[in-house]
């Protein structure tokens, strides 16, 4: 398994800033990341009901997709994505595992009648992007309201918060708790 990340564009999805998420990504998490596109048939997932698609059937799909010897594979869709207990999420990961997925459709400024503003939406999907990584990492949510580990309920919390991981979740990623040693 390596360190890559694999930031897959479902379907049609490809926005002209995905380089810039690229490179973005990578700056936060200091890995390799590469951007590719995934056909996935979401119907499978819609939700007539809701009008969304259930985010952890999603995932599994992907999973199955994922490259032999792959690190990450995030998704990233415009469509509404939910969980049964939850009205919608930005995303969804496996803590400690190597999928997520990540909708961008509630993180457009005009999803909420403002002007359309594609360097804010760049900035969430960063932001997003890089939360559900931490989760795939093993971290869980930050106290910290400006780390990117923060818990994100309105598209508000996203943009309190830094694109980075502070530095107490920093330390859990260099060392993870499994490896450290009770001193007594």
């Amino acid at each position: 398994m390596t360190d890559e990340i694999l930031l897959a564009f479902l379907n049609d999805f490809r926005p002209s800033w995905s380089e810039d998420l690229r490179r973005r990504v990578g700056a936060a998490t200091d890995r390799f990341v590469r951007v590719d596109s995934l056909r996935v048939d979401l119907q499978r997932f819609h939700a007539p009901e809701r009008e969304q698609y259930h985010a952890t059937l999603l995932l599994a799909e992907m999973l199955r997709h994922r490259p032999a010897g792959a690190g990450h594979i995030v998704g990233i869709t415009e469509v509404d994505l939910f969980i049964p207990v939850l009205t919608f999420v930005f995303g969804q990961a496996q803590l400690g595992g190597p999928g997520a997925v990540v909708s961008v459709m509630r993180l457009h400024a005009d999803y909420y009648g403002l002007p359309a503003n594609e360097s804010l939406l760049l900035d969430r999907a960063v932001k997003e992007v890089v939360h559900e990584l931490g989760h795939g990492f093993g971290l869980v949510h930050c106290p910290d309201y400006s780390c990117v580990m923060s818990s994100s309920t309105y598209v508000e919390d996203v943009d309190l918060k830094a694109e980075r991981y502070c530095p107490d979740c920093l330390d859990l990623l260099a060392n993870p708790p499994e490896s450290r040693v009770n001193v007594v």
